[in-house]
């Protein structure tokens, strides 16, 4: 099995590491209610499920109900 021959030192670590980055997640504007949300992801405005555009869940019937 390979090992190395000596320690690898932290700042060589991290030089290596900095290509690593976390990219910015993807925003979409829901055409209904203007809000932003993640893309391909389902969210709640007012008591409604929207996703794409459609309600999914109305909570608000069945508050009143």
């Amino acid at each position: 099995m390979a090992h190395p021959k000596r320690k690898t030192s932290k700042t060589r670590r991290d030089k290596r590491r900095t290509h690593y980055k976390a990219s910015a997640p993807t925003l979409a504007k829901d055409p209904a209610t203007g809000e932003m949300h993640l893309f391909h992801r389902a969210h709640w405005h007012e008591g409604k499920l929207y996703y794409r555009g459609q309600v999914l869940v109305d909570k608000t019937e069945e508050a009143a109900a």
